[in-house]
């Protein structure tokens, strides 16, 4: 049972770059800072008469998150160095080169989430409304996507936060909800 407790708690560390940046792109719009940045980034663009991804969908945001993800995996990377973190990662953050991951798990993210967008706009879903199991894993799926055949974790990795995922984006968004920090309530 401790065995099967670290692992979780492995997995989820190992993916707190993802988190912090799926969570960025809501906070810096709540703080209304760098509106200038809040471009949509299909340029209002339409595929069929419905938006490509959406207005809420900015540069500011995808930025921001990719930042957010990078700040949490440079942390990370200096944890490291005590055996504590070393013991809890899944992966080597003193391995040379892996620092790229610290930029691709957070863009990996994003493009799970932008993904999403797109595929709710080519269903005439509004922003905000319920698709799930999408809405609460996009970016696990695009980490698994572009990421798994990198780090070649096992496959109970991307399991665990896939199923884990679900549950905690739901409960941390029903949070944010009640905190009117977020519009839906999944």
């Amino acid at each position: 049972m401790e065995n099967s407790i670290i692992f979780i708690l492995s997995c989820f560390y190992f993916f707190l770059p993802a988190y912090f940046a799926n969570m960025a792109a809501p906070m810096i719009k709540r703080t209304g800072w760098f509106e200038s940045w809040a471009k949509p980034i299909d340029g209002g663009k339409k595929l069929k008469g419905e938006p490509i991804l959406g207005d809420h969908k900015t540069w500011r945001g995808a930025i921001f998150a990719i930042l957010a993800g990078m700040a949490v995996f440079a942390a990370q990377e200096q944890l490291y160095r005590f055996d504590f973190f070393k013991n809890v990662s899944l992966i080597d953050y003193g391995q040379a080169g892996l620092c790229l991951v610290g930029f691709f798990m957070p863009l990996a993210a994003v493009l799970g989430d932008l993904s999403a967008a797109f595929a709710k706009r080519r269903l005439k879903l509004k922003p905000g409304a319920k698709f799930m199991p999408w809405d609460q894993t996009n970016y696990v799926l695009g980490n698994f996507v572009i990421l798994g055949p990198v780090l070649r974790l096992d496959l109970a990795v991307w399991g665990v936060l896939f199923f884990f995922t679900f549950f905690i984006h739901i409960i941390v968004n029903r949070i944010g909800y009640e905190l009117g920090l977020h519009k839906a309530k999944w």
